[in-house]
């Protein structure tokens, strides 16, 4: 049986090398041990199922890596990567062993034409990243950690899509699915992957991944999948469209988990919590947008929690929470 490649990505459904572009990014989140991953890539030919299941694939609560750039399909490489992590190798480990053993043989087993971004926690939970660009890989290509990111991509446009990519995660807060989102927007313009440039577009399929620590490898906790558009359809368009309908429907759920007592409130605002809620953040803005309060730092446990809001002047207020489950804004009275 003749084994399908695919260049650059993953993707084309076809018995033939092609230079695909990908830009992707892999990460980790210390707070809640979250592991996601999110990219696009101008491939024709590989319909719905897009390059989510090619490549990236996530050990929950542990890891994950990204293998991009000349790649067979099964993604042998990226298959002995997450071996590799099951096995305790670090991020650093794990890229030297794939140079060591290329085991895919399309450009003959020549790792400078492959590209990895990984990222995982260690022993006691810290995140380690690593990257790596073969030199045959085709241009503009880089790949660039973070504390805990790795963004990679080739036949880029140019620097500006790592750059943008980088900025959006850094500087986005909320959850690590937001931070991922934000980061393929920051390479939503036309020819981000210079293939689609003539299209209009920056690529032609994308995805989001995002694992909690015990979900199972088989469900995990976000998979949003847009598989091979149109030309001048934007996939991360799209992409952002799931993303917001995921949103709704989670905040939904978070609310119920929440409630604030009393309302309104003369000083001390009580804060009940589900108890597989976590609180990371609080801010406080008023009916013209001001942010009035904020705070970082709140007990666990039982989740019950107190808030002091004797400092501000009577009326109508915002409460905005940052959880281990999403963000949502909840209102009250300040008597």
């Amino acid at each position: 049986m003749k084994k399908i490649y695919l260049l650059a990505l993953a993707g084309l459904l076809t018995f033939t090398g092609y230079s695909q572009d990908t830009f992707s990014i892999i990460a980790v989140d210390p707070a809640t041990g979250e592991i996601g991953s999110a990219g696009a890539s101008c491939v024709t030919g590989i319909g719905s199922q897009g390059i989510i299941d090619i490549i990236t694939k996530i050990i929950p609560g542990r890891g994950g890596v990204n293998s991009q750039a000349y790649v067979c399909i099964p993604n042998t490489n990226l298959n002995n990567a997450i071996d590799q992590m099951e096995m305790g190798a670090s991020p650093s480990e794990i890229i030297d062993f794939l140079i060591a053993n290329d085991a895919c043989n399309a450009q003959n087993f020549d790792p400078e034409f492959r590209q990895y971004g990984i990222a995982d926690f260690d022993e006691d939970d810290m995140p380690r990243t690593a990257g790596f660009t073969g030199s045959m890989a085709d241009d503009y290509k880089e790949d660039r950690q973070g504390a805990t990111f790795s963004v990679q991509g080739n036949i880029l446009l140019n620097q500006t899509v790592i750059d943008n990519m980088e900025d959006n995660f850094n500087t986005t807060t909320g959850t690590l699915a937001d931070k991922l989102m934000a980061a393929l927007q920051g390479a939503n313009f036309a020819g981000a992957d210079s293939r689609c440039l003539a299209a209009g577009t920056s690529s032609t399929t994308a995805y989001l991944l995002v694992y909690k620590a015990d979900d199972d490898p088989n469900n995990p906790y976000l998979r949003l999948n847009v598989g091979e558009q149109a030309t001048g359809i934007e996939p991360i368009d799209l992409l952002q469209m799931q993303y917001d309908a995921f949103l709704s429907v989670n905040e939904a759920n978070l609310k119920s988990k929440l409630s604030l007592y009393p309302n309104p409130v003369a000083t001390t605002l009580q804060i009940t919590s589900d108890s597989s809620i976590v609180i990371n953040g609080l801010q406080v803005y008023g009916i013209q947008g001001k942010m009035v309060h904020s705070q970082a730092e709140f007990s666990s446990g039982n989740g019950n929690h107190t808030v002091d809001l004797g400092h501000l002047k009577s009326g109508v207020y915002f409460a905005k929470f940052n959880t281990n489950q999403g963000a949502t804004t909840l209102r009250f009275v300040k008597k």
